[in-house]
């Protein structure tokens, strides 16, 4: 049994939609306006609501903006519904209204008089959309519980190990430094994970993937008319992560300019959107990770001495895999199960000779293309996979 509410203020039409809803097994509530709407739905969550768009105190749209935007409300209780599927009700053909509606988050747009059969259909789908967007949360949610995983027990790896566990729980920020490939980002969700903040937002941002002109934007968010393409204010990585951790991944790509706030944001945790003066304070615990030597970077003129110093209070350096190839037998293990998992396949096994193959290579690319390489040898070869195959295809 689904929990709705409809919002009219005409006492007819709230009245024929909760018996229509209420003979099909929902429990129904109903409101007069805007106003009251917005109020029962802080105090309770529903599974789909019907709303009037012209009504007194606070209209349809007014009710659906404020339920919607809730997430950034200082009170956080209308959360309960920021996900939940309105459909807005107009007594007006008006074009343009409902193009707007949709816009704000609208799951549909019903016309006066209402037509009994659509109501039913667009009630069912509405709850079908609903159910579908949970379960697949859920998935996801699960997929995530089993978290990042950081294999192998060589000396090296167990170093990191250690100081991970000593540092998560702390809010020191943590410098991560490695090659490409070696599990920076597996270190810093790790870390995440096993702090305080493991229930906050895990925030990541590719600086070498962002355009310099845009990285200011990414991060610290801008004003709508602020620049070419700012068509609405949006906020940036440091406020999506606030309560949690922001995670800087290449952060020695990151622009001069972009370093300079970066900086400041760090001194007073607090950032200003691009096109704005307006301070926004920010709880943000910053992971930074790169594969550049920050130290020529910063004699280059490339890199800031005083953000190292920021970002540098816990160092981690995550090692190579050349460094540590008596973790291979581990890491092709579990590559092997899980992408054998992935391809709905039995899995396959690795005989000593391929073993003693792997270890002898030369890994340029790390864990990352260790595991391409697993993979590939799983598609392409048999049961076993022998040193002969392990020539043939890595």
């Amino acid at each position: 049994m689904a929990k709705l509410l409809v919002i009219d203020d005409e006492r007819g039409i709230r009245n024929t939609l909760r018996e229509i809803l209420a003979d099909e097994g929902h429990e129904v509530e109903v409101a007069e306006n805007g106003k009251q709407g917005l109020e029962m739905s802080q105090a309770k969550a529903y599974d789909l609501i019907f709303s009037d768009i012209k009504m007194p105190e606070m209209d349809g749209l007014e009710f659906l903006m404020k339920l919607k935007n809730a997430e950034n409300d200082e009170n956080g209780d209308a959360t309960l519904n920021g996900e939940c599927p309105v459909v807005m009700i107009s007594g007006h053909g008006d074009v343009e209204t409902a193009v707007q509606a949709l816009k704000a988050g609208a799951y549909d747009f019903l016309l006066k008089p209402l037509d009994l059969n659509r109501i039913l259909i667009t009630t069912k789908n509405a709850l079908e959309s609903k159910s579908l967007k949970q379960e697949t949360k859920q998935l996801r949610k699960k997929v995530a519980a089993k978290g990042p995983q950081m294999i192998g027990e060589s000396a090296a790896i167990q170093r990191v190990r250690e100081i991970i566990n000593k540092v998560a729980p702390t809010e020191a920020r943590v410098l991560i430094t490695g090659e490409n490939g070696t599990g920076k980002e597996v270190v810093a969700h790790l870390i995440h994970e096993n702090s305080a903040r493991a229930n906050g937002p895990m925030v990541e941002v590719n600086c070498a993937a962002i355009p310099s002109e845009l990285i200011e934007s990414e991060l610290f968010g801008h004003m709508k008319g602020s620049f070419t393409g700012a068509v609405k204010d949006r906020a940036g990585k440091f406020e999506q992560a606030d309560g949690g951790t922001l995670f800087l991944d290449e952060i020695g790509d990151m622009s001069m300019a972009a370093q300079t706030k970066v900086l400041r944001a760090l001194q007073e945790s607090e950032i200003t959107r691009v096109g704005s003066d307006k301070a926004i304070k920010v709880n943000v615990r910053v992971l930074a990770a790169t594969n550049k030597n920050l130290a020529n970077e910063i004699a280059a003129g490339k890199f800031r001495e005083d953000l190292f110093h920021r970002l540098n209070v816990i160092p981690i350096a995550v090692p190579a895999l050349n460094d540590r190839t008596e973790d291979i037998p581990l890491l092709v293990d579990y590559f092997a199960g899980q992408i054998c998992d992935e391809q709905g396949i039995a899995k396959k096994t690795f005989d000593e000779g391929a073993i003693k193959a792997l270890q002898s290579k030369q890994w340029t690319g790390n864990i990352r293309q260790l595991r391409n390489v697993v993979e590939r040898l799983i598609i392409l070869a048999g049961a076993k996979i022998t040193k002969a195959d392990v020539e043939a295809y890595a």
